[in-house]
């Protein structure tokens, strides 16, 4: 049993989607999110969307260097994973303007105080005015936040967003065939429109993360931050305190700063990536839960994905992996491993889409391609070697 799993977590999360296997598919079973006929406007050339999604156990990684620190603003950034994860997957369906977003938040009101509350909604908004300068428009709507100490033990952010959107614009990965290219782009770096170098991880696979990373100083101080029947050997294993620091490109960061960097939104570069190759877009793909496997749950039809020039792997998954020892083919399945947006393409639009990427100061390559097969394989050549699913 993986470190993962015995932490109570699913990478795959197998009993969800058995839960929801006999719910409606939507409109376009293979599109990375179900999109439903235009109930709000009637119009049978619309469809509607509505996507939840959050920060994940990554609020409990900002309560802890906060209280470590004493830097509140540090949940400003939670706001921008909470944003983040819902728009990137709306990306994949082709919507990036006009969005509608509701907050919600649970907090234990005996742990978190209202400094918090308002630095996250005012995150929320400052968010979402960087991205009106890239043209993506997201209205922010309210929300709810509730005191749910019995239910939190210190605060879970998430996020609704909605929208209306053209069917002649959306991107349901029917396309999705063998000779596609893969374009991969960066998770890690500093984007034109981010303020500071971002280690890549996201919000995905934060359980390990933390507990793998972190040492057991913070189980001893901070009891509220993990699940107490949780066996002592997967509780805060690693070595590093969240003050230690990592050097990446001559630049000390903290390790807190490193696991919490704001999950990267792709919006702007979307944006210029639909407006002007929507017809060769064939796929998108977020590598978000599930990691590099993520793709194979939206072929059409059985296909053989060959990753083969992946992107680096930045620092911050080094370390996750050293610390707890877990193998490549666990890691590459928890984590987006530097890489966290795929799209599926024909080989005379990738250099655009590269181009695109580079103004934008992200990093991107053609790192796979797709080839004919009688049954769903996946191989990723990692600097280690193959490993296969």
């Amino acid at each position: 049993m993986s470190l993962y799993t015995q932490r109570g977590v699913s990478a795959q999360k197998e009993e969800v989607h058995a839960a929801i296997e006999k719910l409606d598919q939507g409109l376009y079973p293979h599109a990375f999110c179900k999109m439903y006929p235009d109930f709000l406007g009637g119009d049978d050339k619309f469809i509607n969307i509505t996507h939840a999604d959050g920060a994940g156990t990554k609020s409990i990684l900002a309560y802890l260097y906060w209280k470590e620190t004493g830097d509140i603003s540090v949940w400003n950034g939670i706001a921008q994973d909470a944003v983040a994860m819902n728009l990137d997957d709306l990306l994949c369906v082709g919507i990036y303007d006009n969005l509608l977003f509701s907050s919600t938040i649970d907090r234990n009101k005996i742990i978190i105080n209202g400094d918090v509350i308002k630095e996250v909604i005012n995150g929320t908004q400052a968010f979402f005015d960087t991205l009106k300068q890239y043209g993506v428009q997201i209205h922010y709507l309210g929300g709810e936040t509730a005191d749910v100490g019995d239910v939190v033990r210190t605060i879970a952010v998430n996020g609704t967003m909605t929208a209306r959107w053209p069917k002649s614009k959306v991107i349901t990965n029917e396309k999705i065939k063998a000779g596609n290219v893969i374009v991969g782009f960066s998770s890690a770096g500093k984007a034109v429109y981010e303020t500071e170098y971002n280690s890549g991880l996201g919000s995905n696979g934060l359980t390990s993360a933390r507990h793998d990373v972190l040492a057991k100083y913070y189980a001893e101080k901070y009891p509220e931050t993990f699940e107490n029947k949780l066996p002592n050997e997967v509780v805060y294993i690693g070595k590093e305190k969240m003050t230690d620091t990592l050097e990446i490109d001559g630049e000390k960061i903290s390790i807190g700063k490193l696991l919490l960097s704001p999950t990267r939104t792709y919006a702007p570069l979307m944006k210029q990536v639909l407006d002007k190759y929507f017809d060769t877009i064939y796929g998108v793909i977020h590598c978000s839960g599930g990691g590099q496997t993520k793709c194979m749950k939206y072929l059409p039809t059985t296909l053989k994905i060959v990753k083969d020039n992946m992107l680096p792997v930045p620092p911050i998954f080094d370390l996750i992996q050293k610390n707890s020892g877990s193998d490549d083919k666990e890691m590459y399945q928890v984590f987006n491993m530097g890489q966290r947006l795929e799209i599926f393409t024909d080989e005379a639009t990738a250099p655009s889409l590269i181009e695109e990427a580079t103004k934008l100061g992200i990093d991107a390559q053609v790192i796979g391609h797709v080839e004919a097969s009688d049954k769903n394989e996946l191989h990723i050549k990692t600097p280690k070697g193959w490993i296969n699913y």
